[in-house]
């Protein structure tokens, strides 16, 4: 079995984990505002339990959109603080299956394609949503023994659209021409890093409205910051991972959540089921983006809160460069208390993410 990097505890945690000696918080209670009132004290979102819950659907459909682009944050290597997390010492083989366009349910977007790919470490289908016509995939372009122009368009492996009639693979003349003038080109679309999200599997979160998390909604946001026009412009990728629970399955994972409604958190769920706190791995994502063209110096534009995250999907020898961060801001905290996933699990949840696992959560 593979080596996969975990973020936290060893996979064989006692069976009785002591837990973790920090005092237990709500949302409400951290400071999570820079910005002040009038008499100079310091103005904080409303608690995020609310009386009322919309459960996510499907992207961009679910809650209204923000037009608002996300903060950015400059990511400095040498001031990362802690302990590297543990990375696998090679990158795993990756292979793109398929490719086809989704239409897509948010009506700004013109251009969205869903990639299939397998790997060396596992049997899963893990995915790569790109947004926009320039990100392609290397593997599934190449060339393969016996190939027809036929085959590489049922493949996904074209340029341009399809339409009926259509005999290959590769752009019309005019179309090539259009291609090399820069007709419909955003002069924009090679000015900053493209937008990535590293995006772990949610059963429950995103399909089955569960108010324990905020996996869905980011799975939402993701997908309207990449439709805004300033990142359209540079396209964006979701990469989609099948590691459920944080790596520990769809099984383990209501194990887990029945140990939290004894009182426990996620993070000591997870130990009493002798399971390391974050047991995900980011190596497949690294190499899925290098197959996509998203390696090198031009770097990519990272959403997360997670720390770690940043240094894991950079690869061991930095195949991947982690320009900025963008901050993921629950929509309850964008709104007020108006919008979004809201709750006492979910707060509960939000408040350990940030005590005991290090995430760099805040209001804005």
């Amino acid at each position: 079995m593979p080596e996969f990097a975990a973020h936290a505890s060893p996979s064989s945690a006692p069976v009785s984990s002591p837990r973790p000696q920090y005092p237990s918080h709500a949302i409400s209670d951290f400071e999570l505002s820079s910005e002040h009132d009038h008499d100079g004290s310091e103005t904080l979102p409303p608690t995020i339990t609310s009386p009322a819950f919309t459960p996510p659907a499907t992207p961009g459909t679910g809650t209204p959109a923000l037009e608002r682009d996300a903060k950015s944050i400059p990511v400095d290597p040498q001031s990362q603080e802690g302990p590297p997390p543990r990375l696998l010492e090679t990158l795993p083989e990756v292979f793109c299956e398929a490719r086809a366009r989704i239409p897509p349910t948010i009506a700004k977007i013109e251009t969205m394609f869903l990639h299939v790919y397998r790997n060396n470490l596992d049997n899963k289908e893990h995915l790569a949503i790109v947004f926009g016509p320039d990100i392609r995939s290397e593997s599934l372009n190449a060339p393969r023994p016996g190939d027809t122009e036929h085959q590489r368009m049922i493949r996904g492996a074209y340029e341009g659209r399809l339409y009926p009639g259509r005999t290959t693979s590769k752009l019309s003349r005019v179309e090539q021409i259009q291609q090399e003038s820069g007709v419909g080109r955003n002069p924009e679309s090679h000015s900053k890093a493209p937008l990535v999200r590293i995006h772990s599997e949610c059963y429950t979160g995103e399909s089955v409205w569960s108010a324990r998390c905020d996996c869905g909604e980011q799975l939402e946001e993701a997908a309207r910051l990449m439709s805004l026009p300033q990142n359209m412009a540079t396209g964006g990728v979701i990469i989609y991972l099948r590691q459920e629970g944080r790596g520990i399955g769809l099984g383990e994972k209501l194990k887990a959540y029945n140990l939290q409604d004894l009182g426990n958190d996620t993070v000591e769920a997870n130990l009493l089921l002798r399971h390391p706190a974050d047991a995900r791995s980011y190596g497949l994502a690294t190499a899925m983006l290098l197959d996509l063209g998203l390696g090198g110096e031009r770097g990519i534009r990272l959403l997360t809160n997670n720390p770690d995250k940043i240094r894991a999907v950079e690869g061991p020898n930095r195949e991947v460069f982690v320009k900025e961060r963008v901050a993921m801001v629950p929509l309850a905290w964008q709104t007020g208390g108006k919008r979004g996933v809201q709750g006492e699990d979910v707060e509960k949840y939000l408040s350990t993410k940030i005590m005991a696992m290090g995430h760099m959560l805040s209001s804005r």
